[in-house]
């Protein structure tokens, strides 16, 4: 107990950088990433195409490399002056963008061809069909899927760690310096993590259970 009470700010700052860097990345990934999924299923081809091309190049390109560009390569284009806090949210909102497109489009695909066609016969058009009538059916197809996504992006937040960026993931190096033992200041981080990871799973389950009963 002494790592974690007598470093207590050290933990309480880390983790509030560490959420903050969750909630604004996924919420970004979300808007974006259900974009792409539109996009993916337009009946546009050359929106198709851009949707598929961003999808396979992000998912097929390791998490890293994403940060390497947004640290060191992005301030080469001299295009808006990030901190290093902030482009860690880009990196990981547009990496994980990708990966919320996919469960979306799956959640798109599950929802009959009836919808659509009945929407059709009504007047609607892609877009309005899209968004008023499969995406509220998707979305509450994908509540699972798109959790796991989440936590997957939760525990991702702690590559920002090694660009300069004092999130969770920050706090053994720091502890290390001070000669505190490893295995129990990453035991307490590990500790954070799942405590945060039980809260994303029961606002799942709370959302399953509405989604549930209004069926």
């Amino acid at each position: 107990m002494g790592a974690l009470l007598d470093n207590l700010p050290l933990f309480l700052s880390g983790f509030r950088t560490t959420v903050w860097l969750f909630l604004v990345s996924a919420a970004a990934s979300l808007v974006f990433g259900t974009i792409l999924a539109m996009l993916r299923v337009s009946p546009v081809p050359i929106l198709r195409g851009i949707g598929t091309l961003y999808v396979t190049v992000v998912r097929n390109t390791p998490l890293t490399l994403v940060f390497l560009f947004f640290i060191f390569a992005y301030p080469l284009l001299k295009i808006v002056d990030l901190s290093y806090a902030v482009r860690a949210m880009v990196a990981l909102s547009v990496y994980t963008s990708a990966f919320v497109c996919e469960v979306v489009r799956s959640g798109i695909n599950t929802v009959p061809v009836g919808q659509a066609e009945a929407a059709r016969a009504l007047g609607l058009n892609f877009g309005q069909t899209l968004g008023s009538v499969i995406l509220p059916q998707a979305m509450r197809a994908v509540a699972p899927p798109m959790m796991s996504t989440l936590i997957a992006l939760l525990k991702n937040t702690t590559i920002a760690a090694g660009f300069s960026v004092a999130e969770a993931g920050a706090i053994r190096a720091v502890l290390a310096d001070k000669g505190y033992p490893q295995m129990v200041t990453l035991a307490w981080v590990a500790v954070g993590f799942i405590l945060l990871v039980m809260v994303l799973t029961l606002v799942q389950r709370t959302f399953e259970k509405r989604w549930s009963r209004a069926r």
